[in-house]
């Protein structure tokens, strides 16, 4: 099953719940724009090579449209479709003011160098700058990107449009960046298990938790989630997964990757398993923070745990999803789950619209609150309509989007 195949079957079980007739469905679901353009870019041998750039833009109806930017080999069409329909129902679910949008190059940016990188970055902007704005489109990084692409694509937007750092948003703080922006994703996967956790009764120390992959999400999920007393047994990337029964030392953890280019390679105070052992470890709470689509029907049989939540974008595919539900699983679902990063970038376009900077302390308690509001009323709607939290999430949105486009006139 295709990416966007995935979300219109969770789209539509919820509308079957809504009752939403088949032209609303045909409406929501459509992107209004989809640009492909080809992204020239000369290397460092004086060589021209050419990679294909996207940016769909799903929906408007709540304000601009928000998402990021991923540079991944595998990144195409259907995805970024996909991605961008998730992003109108992320910003719905925790009632930002935004619709959703996402962009990517098909390229692998570990085997380019830091030039051609910006080269190849400022060549995609000169491509897309007359669609994206701070009142249009608002790129942020995703997987592969980060602060320097933010930088990159300000720059050289700002050519075109004049200084307007509300543009874009994951910049570095000096550069009109918001504190606590890097960290947003993964402690946002923190609160939301804390919240989950005193719902269902279980405390912290009680809970088990593993967590594949190690980069800004997990390492940061990891962190908060340690210092909130879950144990946390298990963390893996792709050198491996590192397990200990008992738990780890995740500040140790986090040292040796700082000093380490950011692998887990070589750590040697856990026993090290295959990377995709984690999946099926026995732990409590399983959080898939990596690459969509890992959890499938070939291993879904094996996954263990009792509660998962999806700090990755589509982690679990649909096939999987139902056998999970009929074990009676709880998965908090992406577009709630991860909207910690969506969620700190607006309080960044926040304070660039106003001309003025947040503390990382506020930035912190506006998150929590922001974050604990969307999971009261998922958890409620769940509740009022016995669904699982996926479904409960996607109807919240639904509805907020529904009702935004009526509001606007499009609909008699």
């Amino acid at each position: 099953m295709k990416a966007f195949a995935a979300t219109e079957l969770y789209f539509n079980e919820a509308a079957d719940r809504l009752g939403l007739p088949d032209w609303l469905r045909t409406l929501l679901l459509a992107a209004k724009r989809e640009v492909t353009v080809q992204v020239a870019c000369e290397m460092d041998d004086g060589t021209i090579r050419t990679f294909m750039g996207y940016r769909v833009q799903h929906d408007n109806s709540r304000g601009p449209m928000k998402g990021g930017l991923r540079y991944h080999p595998s990144v195409d069409l259907d995805e970024v479709r996909a991605l961008a329909s998730l992003m109108t129902w992320k910003t719905a679910v925790v009632d930002l003011p935004y619709g959703g949008a996402k962009g990517g190059i098909a390229v692998d940016p570990k085997k380019l160098s830091r030039k051609e990188v910006e080269r190849l970055t400022r060549s995609f902007v000169d491509q897309i700058h007359d669609i994206i704005g701070p009142d249009t489109d608002i790129p942020a990084p995703d997987m592969g990107t980060g602060f320097a692409e933010m930088s990159w694509i300000r720059n050289q937007w700002e050519k075109y449009h004049g200084f307007n750092p509300a543009v874009i948003t994951g910049k570095p703080v000096e550069e009109y960046g918001a504190k606590g922006r890097e960290e947003a994703t993964g402690r946002g996967v923190g609160i939301i298990a804390s919240k989950m956790l005193k719902r269902i009764g279980i405390r912290p120390d009680q809970c088990r938790v593993a967590i594949q992959g190690f980069g800004n999400v997990g390492s940061h999920a990891a962190k908060y989630m340690s210092e909130s007393a879950f144990p946390i047994v298990a963390v893996s990337d792709v050198s491996g997964c590192y397990y200990a029964p008992d738990g780890l030392n995740i500040q140790d953890v986090l040292r040796y990757t700082l000093a380490n280019k950011g692998s887990l390679e070589g750590y040697e105070h856990a026993t090290k398993l295959p990377a995709d052992d984690l999946l099926t470890l026995d732990c409590d709470l399983l959080i898939p923070a990596a690459l969509g689509g890992v959890i499938t029907e070939d291993n879904v049989d094996r996954v263990k745990a009792k509660m998962i939540i999806e700090g990755a974008n589509g982690p679990i595919w649909p096939e999987a999803d139902r056998k999970l539900k009929e074990r009676n699983v709880t998965i908090v679902p992406d577009i709630l789950a991860n909207a910690g990063g969506v969620t700190v970038s607006y309080f960044e376009w926040v304070q660039n619209r106003q001309h003025y900077r947040w503390s990382l302390d506020r930035v912190r308690q506006e998150l929590d609150h922001t974050l604990s509001d969307a999971f009261e009323q998922v958890w409620q709607e769940a509740q009022r309509s016995q669904v699982g939290l996926r479904t409960a999430a996607f109807m919240v949105a639904i509805r907020r989007v529904q009702r935004a486009t009526e509001l606007a006139g499009f609909v008699s």
